[in-house]
């Protein structure tokens, strides 16, 4: 009787004592209560068992013409529904997932909805319109409120010099990548956006993470905390009023000046879901399927022909081969030579990444003289390796369907499309034309300079990858950054959007000491072993090589293993993990487990459970582990057997090390 009290008090106090009308929903397996009160406005709070994740939140859309969604409400009707199912998951960390959710529908006066679900994993809602006239959406409001002063997570925007506007608009032009601000809610810079998703720490060791699913037709969400409060509000950028082209060697559309709304569309649709993943133990977050199962089904028809897979990529290792008889760079024999290189490893594609198009053109069919691109399509066919193009946003954007068509006839596979730098509406509405116009023309996407993912990957499966990442690249050139800290907090918070563009795979590794930001000789932070093992570690559809074909080929035990592990999965399970400090992970492919593990810049030893494997029955396989000289040089490293004993193994972990096994 005591801690059903308890727990009757706790809701109280998350919830509003003076609702009119209230309503809850429970997750299937009734740890999470959503309570939604219906008075003034629409509010709703969240408990986890015992524990308190969002106190009273407001909820709600303002349109231009006046009328006011969540204000005032007046319900018609409430219906529930319970869904227990699979979904089929091509080119995902497994290839099945559970479906199982509880959804409360409230039916408004005023030709709207409010829909809620509960997952065991977490909770999210959407609004649903029904007006027969287009509508513009003014603003929208999105509030996370917590009940005591937590710590987040906060990756802020990094806002750019020279922009035009106020200090919020300015930060509307941005590539989605930072490290994380790890801060009290109420210690928020109120000048700064954070960016999508973040993680709030609850207690009891609980945390929630908030992303958004489903964005289409609609801009990004950003958070903000302006009057040191326990939570957020929600920020969008406004709809363009006047942009010109410009921006990174001409190949971005610029905003100008912004419309006082935030989005135009029809009157009959679903807006995205805002979404709140919820975790008892750290590990669940680096495993979360909500946004995928959140998005809209898959609207290409027959995907037969999409295939994922590695990249060898030139642009981070500054085409730096050697030993050739030819000037290596932004020409034939180079990329003669990567896709050599890809088919002795049987590494599925190359990518001829920016300087393929004559420079500041904005122009995909001016191709420089030294590239001959359907030579190089001939070339790799020969050799079972596939050509991917790098090409910018605007470029593209200009002659969409003559570009997807000509590349595509010309035998290229897909496209890396880069530097859209923003999630306006204008900007989201490209994200689909963009994956709908390649699906046409069996194009594949890895979207770069993007915000993260919302689950475009289930509606459009040929959209592969996306970076909205602080990735490897940043070691080009930023000697500040802890990247080693990064890689074992990005998979509790930003995978959990989806699949990220890290692009790992140094062969040039440094400890915290020797590391040294070098635009044209690059090198990671962290031992060999971790870039072997972040190849499991992240979700990774379309994953690249970053190094230089050169070094790869004098290090070719590690680069035919790192060219062996699979892209996409069967099974995925999160053995063991705390945010910040370490991860591991198993994933499975047809018969073959393999099992990544990582760590920050604390040496750690760590038992792994291979019992918990659905039919786990080896007694040995093959790891790679940090060297014992591993502290001191980071790309000393052992192979051998790994022994099982009692479905358990033991692993040293060096300091910014990793391991990985196969089994």
């Amino acid at each position: 009787m005591h801690k059903h009290f308890l727990l009757i008090v706790l809701i109280m106090l998350c919830v509003s004592a003076f609702a009119q009308k209230q309503y809850t929903l429970q997750s299937p397996d009734k740890d999470i209560t959503v309570t939604i009160n219906v008075g003034e406005q629409i509010t709703y709070a969240v408990t986890h068992g015992s524990t308190c994740v969002l106190a009273p939140s407001a909820i709600g859309m303002k349109l231009a013409d006046g009328t006011m969604l969540g204000s005032k409400p007046v319900v018609k009707s409430a219906k529930t529904r319970s869904v227990n199912q699979s979904v089929e998951a091509p080119f995902y960390k497994r290839a099945e997932i559970p479906e199982v959710y509880e959804e409360l529908t409230l039916t408004m006066k005023g030709n709207y909805k409010v829909i809620f679900r509960a997952y065991d994993e977490g909770v999210a809602y959407r609004f649903a319109t029904e007006f027969r006239k287009s509508i513009i959406v003014e603003n929208e409001t999105a509030d996370f409120n917590f009940d005591a002063d937590y710590q987040g997570l906060i990756p802020y925007v990094l806002r750019r010099a020279g922009q035009e506007g106020d200090l919020i608009s300015q930060q509307f032009y941005n590539s989605f990548e930072n490290t994380y601000t790890h801060t009290p809610l109420s210690e928020m810079d109120p000048d700064k956006l954070a960016f999508l998703p973040v993680l709030v720490e609850l207690k009891d060791g609980k945390k929630a993470v908030i992303t958004e699913a489903d964005l289409e037709d609609f801009p990004g969400l950003y958070l903000r905390n302006e009057k040191g409060q326990h939570g957020f509000t929600a920020v969008h950028a406004g709809y363009p009023k006047s942009r010109e082209q410009g921006g990174h060697n001409n190949l971005q559309w610029i905003v100008k000046e912004r419309e006082n709304y935030i989005a135009k569309s029809n009157g009959k649709r679903s807006f995205p879901w805002r979404c709140v993943v919820i975790s008892e133990s750290d590990k669940e977050l680096a495993d979360s399927d909500l946004v995928y199962l959140l998005a809209s089904p898959s609207r290409v028809e027959d995907v037969s022909w999409v295939k994922p897979g590695k990249v060898a990529w030139d642009w981070w290792n500054n085409w730096n081969i050697y030993g050739v008889p030819f000037k290596a760079g932004i020409n034939n024999d180079t990329y003669k030579y990567y896709i050599d290189f890809a088919s002795q490893y049987d590494i599925e594609y190359v990518i001829l990444d920016e300087g393929w198009a004559v420079n500041k053109q904005a122009d995909l069919f001016q191709v420089v003289p030294e590239i001959d691109i359907q030579e190089l399509v001939d070339y790799g066919a020969e050799r079972n390796v596939g050509i991917v193009l790098w090409v910018g946003y605007a470029a593209i954007d200009k002659d969409m369907e003559n570009v997807c068509q000509y590349y595509s006839d010309m035998g290229v596979r897909g496209f890396k499309v880069d530097f859209m730098d923003g999630d306006d509406q204008m900007i989201v509405d490209f994200y689909y034309r963009m994956a709908e116009t390649a699906a046409c023309y069996n194009l594949f996407i890895d979207f770069h300079g993007a915000y993260k993912p919302t689950g475009l990957n289930r509606t459009y499966p040929n959209v592969l990858n996306h970076e909205g990442v602080y990735g490897l690249e940043q070691a080009k050139w930023d000697n500040e950054s802890d990247l080693v800290t990064n890689e074992v907090t990005i998979p509790f918070i930003r995978m959990v959007a989806g699949p990220m563009d890290y692009t790992q795979g140094a062969m040039k590794n440094a400890n915290k000491n020797n590391f040294a930001a070098i635009y044209t000789e690059p090198m990671s932070q962290g031992t060999r072993c971790r870039q072997l093992a972040e190849y499991v570690i992240f979700e990774s559809p379309f994953n690249m090589l970053c190094d230089s074909p050169s070094n790869y080929m004098k290090e070719d035990e590690c680069t035919r293993f790192i060219a062996s592990v699979p892209t996409t999965w069967d099974e995925t399970i999160v053995l063991d993990g705390k945010v910040g400090e370490y991860l591991v992970i198993a994933r499975r492919k047809d018969y073959h487990w393999y099992v990544g593990a990582i760590t920050n810049w604390e040496e750690r030893d760590i038992e792994i459970d291979l019992g918990v494997l659905p039919n786990f029955g080896a007694k040995s396989g093959h790891i790679f582990r940090d060297g014992p000289n591993a502290n001191r040089v980071a790309k000393d490293y052992v192979s051998e057997q790994a022994q099982v004993w009692g479905n358990k193994v033991k692993v040293h972990l060096a300091k910014g090390g990793g391991a990985v096994m196969v089994f």
